[in-house]
């Protein structure tokens, strides 16, 4: 076969990735992490595989167990026949850059299985739970054949909702004791869930959680026929609860594709990430123009009084 290690073919690269080969996985999502500039050859050739998959998205405060109950989703997802992709965000070190936690060590029962592709990611400093590489990282899973791909995000509490964009259906992981029953009733993370999880349902409290979450869906004012979350007790380090867990996101699943709410959410996530594209070429235009005279002279004339910055602002755009 040929050396994919160094390859930047990218036709290549991607025929091996369809084929299954991980290593061609893998090099196509590192390309996508460094930003390289064949990006734009890879996603045109992607592009006929986009929406094979179903995009489940699993979040939830440090602690809650995302990790394990993600590992034992992929189980059970093996089982019914069902290729499986995992990204795992993980924070990055301040020194390297690189994903610190290293999900896949926690997730090594699948190491061997040929159906599962797991990859840890850094989030390089990215807020909302996720990394920036990681809309175009489901890309290269879809185009791998995966039928299911897992985001799990970093686990930063409530402003951690940028997962909600990408995913079809947001799973949030809840544990008693850890502040989450307080937190039920406040804006944030818990608003953008399709599914709860209650893990570590033996623990003492995991009731009480349970009423709170079940509580507050009540509260919340829903037009006929939308979509009520579901809430599931789950014990993930003794595989407990991860069946109704998968059940219940089959449901989500149904009733996104009967209302057709599965079309609009995938439109969404579609222009969110064109309009990410746009801006990040946007950005670097301007940062290429800092290094010259036109942003100086510009400033300059806004400071003297002789333009104001929202014309200077058209002038630069337009010297894009």
């Amino acid at each position: 076969m040929t050396s994919l290690r160094r390859s930047r073919d990218i036709p290549l690269l991607v025929t091996h990735a369809r084929d299954g080969d991980p290593r061609a996985v893998a090099r196509l999502i590192t390309l996508v992490e460094s930003g390289d500039p064949a990006l734009p050859e890879m996603a045109a050739a992607l592009a006929a595989d986009s929406g094979r998959a179903r995009i489940v998205g699993i979040t939830g405060s440090p602690g809650v167990g995302k990790s394990t109950t993600t590992n034992e989703l992929v189980r059970a997802l093996r089982k019914q026949g069902h290729r499986v992709g995992v990204l795992a965000v993980d924070p990055s070190s301040p020194f390297s850059g690189g994903a610190i936690l290293g999900d896949r060590v926690r997730m090594q029962d699948h190491a061997t299985d040929p159906g599962v592709y797991i990859r840890s990611m850094s989030n390089r400093g990215h807020l909302g739970g996720l990394s920036a590489a990681t809309p175009q990282a489901v890309r290269v899973l879809e185009g791998a054949g995966c039928d299911v791909v897992l985001v799990e995000t970093v686990g930063v509490g409530q402003a951690e909702v940028e997962v909600a964009s990408l995913a079809d259906t947001t799973t949030v992981l809840l544990a008693p004791g850890m502040g989450d029953a307080i937190q039920a009733v406040k804006a944030g993370i818990l608003e953008i869930a399709d599914v709860f999880v209650v893990n570590k349902a033996d623990r003492d409290g995991a009731d009480a959680t349970y009423r709170d979450i079940q509580g507050m869906i009540a509260l919340g004012e829903r037009a006929p026929g939308e979509w009520r979350p579901q809430v599931v007790r789950a014990v993930a380090s003794r595989a407990e609860g991860i069946d109704d867990t998968l059940a219940a996101l089959d449901k989500h699943h149904d009733w996104l594709v009967a209302h057709g709410e599965l079309d609009r959410r995938r439109a969404a996530r579609a222009a969110a990430e064109v309009e990410a594209i746009a801006l990040g070429t946007v950005r670097a235009r301007l940062s290429a123009l800092r290094g010259g005279t036109a942003l100086t002279e510009l400033a300059a004339e806004v400071v003297a009084g002789r333009r104001d910055p929202y014309s200077a602002a058209a002038s630069l755009l337009g010297a894009l």
